[in-house]
């Protein structure tokens, strides 16, 4: 018994030691709008979270209010939104588009990753996909640590703006989750696996439009 608690202690801190890694790691790499040049940056990306009934959750909402406030600065040109669109019948991607073209963006402006199913899929892709080198990465504080770090990780150059705007319903649950997901992308890229899907380039120095559904 003495021995599966100890081993239990030690997986605990180990835990504890991975999670407070990222956030040192990566915490003098959150900055205030005001702080950053403009027109530096090969794209702003905002990371997918949820909608709802074909609008933005409030989550979400506070990530694109967020980008179109660095869009005005001048911060970046272009607005790659990943997330998930793996299915017909689910499209936050397209949500997020049309959004931001609402609020005054053109849409030639707006890239749409279809494929962002994870933080991890949504940078890799960013990367490899869009060819994206520098970038601002928007979201709300918990997750940007982790989303900082997977980037470092994966050798692009990026800051990380939050775009915590109130309290949020569920927030406690989401808290725990991001602990464990943080461990989780921990270990994934010590081996940088391939996401979900590949695909062909499409660079964010080109047309957003070629990332709309009716464009081949």
């Amino acid at each position: 018994m003495k021995k599966i608690i100890k081993l239990i202690i030690i997986i605990i801190v180990l835990l504890l030691l991975i999670n407070g890694y990222i956030f040192i790691t990566t915490n003098y790499k959150i900055v205030n709008i005001d702080n950053i040049s403009s027109d530096e940056y090969d794209c702003i990306l905002v990371l997918g979270a949820g909608i709802r009934s074909g609008n933005p959750s409030p989550m979400l909402e506070d990530r694109l209010l967020t980008a179109t406030e660095l869009y005005d600065k001048g911060v970046a040109h272009k607005i790659l939104v990943s997330g998930d669109h793996e299915n017909s019948d689910y499209d936050e991607v397209n949500v997020m588009k049309k959004y931001l073209i609402e609020r005054g963006i053109p849409s030639e402006n707006v890239f749409m990753d279809h494929a962002g199913l994870s933080t991890y899929d949504s940078v890799y892709r960013a990367k490899k996909i869009f060819k994206v080198n520098r970038a601002i990465i928007v979201t709300q504080k918990y997750h940007l640590h982790r989303a900082l770090y997977i980037a470092n990780k994966l050798d692009l150059e990026v800051y990380g703006v939050s775009a915590t705007k109130k309290t949020y319903f569920g927030q406690g649950k989401r808290n725990v989750r991001e602990f464990l997901a943080r461990i989780k992308d921990f270990f994934k890229c010590l081996v940088s696996p391939e996401p979900t899907y590949l695909g062909e380039v499409i660079s964010i120095k080109g047309n957003g439009d070629k990332t709309n559904d009716d464009v081949s």
